[in-house]
């Protein structure tokens, strides 16, 4: 049988260096917020003839819109992203007249302003959803294995796992929006709280596992218990998360731009939230453990004598 326990310092200085590059991606670049955290507007387009997006960034520009972001969706459409939030209907429809005099006809699909009053609620909002998830998830898991000796610490360490995931996910965004100028919007929130589910699914499943294999006495320590749990569910998390990747890469392939941001917090947060869920999670579960059995060992000793 692998013994993944037993190399739990390479899984953690695996994790370790992952934390440590995405707080230096946080630091170095910043995640570059789009219109629903940072406020501006956002107009999706289409055109009978279909122009080149550097030919029509240049456009923009000339229409006095220099800081915009450009992308595709799956059927063609532009969306197009920008600073200001203050666009009235006379402006937008001067946009839209200079638009089709230099490219053809052009359609308005959608167009909507964030101000922002607005973004800052939003960012507010987000960053009070993870953290609520986080101590409903300790409060929820520290309930569910009540019956087992210290309960509190499969909760912490869930969170831990989930926290990790989340980092991870937002120091590769901050690379993505370096290089691709990719902005984190309410979709990403939204894949970051699946994400944030689905880790946690798959961390539970390992851990009830734990309870039952401990229950059951299957080893005599409690490492062996953890390590043969995480081997008999590591084929069945591997699997579902694949499953689940698969289709986060359809949407990203068709779909396009419009749910990119979506798709990819999956992709990433499902891998990095499967080997969580397999190496981290179980791994601190066992420090914690062991730590505490050498805490209380001159007690017990003294007990004894």
């Amino acid at each position: 049988m692998p013994n993944f326990i037993g190399k739990r310092a390479f899984f953690l200085s695996l994790s370790a260096v992952l934390v440590v590059l995405s707080i230096v991606a946080l630091a170095v670049f910043g995640l570059k917020s789009g219109i629903d955290f940072s406020s501006g507007s956002l107009l999706t387009v289409a055109f009978d003839t279909k122009p080149a997006t550097a030919d029509l960034k240049s456009e923009m520009a000339s229409l006095g819109y220099k800081d915009v972001v450009i992308q595709t969706t799956g059927n063609g459409d532009f969306l197009i992203r920008i600073s200001t939030a203050d666009i009235n209907t006379t402006a937008k429809n001067a946009l839209m007249a200079g638009l089709q005099a230099k490219f053809g006809t052009a359609t308005e699909r959608g167009f909507e302003s964030i101000d922002p009053v607005i973004a800052r609620q939003s960012t507010r909002v987000a960053a009070g959803a993870v953290g609520l998830s986080s101590i409903g998830i300790l409060a929820y898991l520290t309930w569910a294995f009540r019956k087992m000796p210290k309960p509190l610490h499969y909760g912490a360490c869930a969170v831990i796992a989930i926290l990790h995931d989340v980092l991870v996910v937002l120091g590769i965004f901050a690379v993505l929006g370096a290089i691709f100028g990719w902005e984190i919007d309410l979709v990403f929130l939204i894949g970051v709280m699946t994400v944030i589910g689905y880790s946690t699914n798959n961390t539970v499943v390992v851990f009830d596992r734990i309870r039952e294999n401990v229950l059951r006495g299957v080893a005599p320590t409690f490492d062996g218990a953890v390590n043969r749990s995480v081997v008999e569910t590591i084929v069945r998390s591997v699997n579902s998360s694949m499953t689940t990747i698969i289709a986060g890469l359809a949407l990203m392939l068709f779909v396009g731009a419009a749910i990119q941001n979506l798709a990819m917090v999956m992709m990433i947060g499902i891998i990095v939230g499967t080997y969580d869920s397999l190496f981290v999670a179980p791994a601190i579960l066992v420090i914690w453990d062991n730590f505490d059995k050498r805490r209380l060992a001159p007690r017990v000793a003294r007990a004894e004598a």
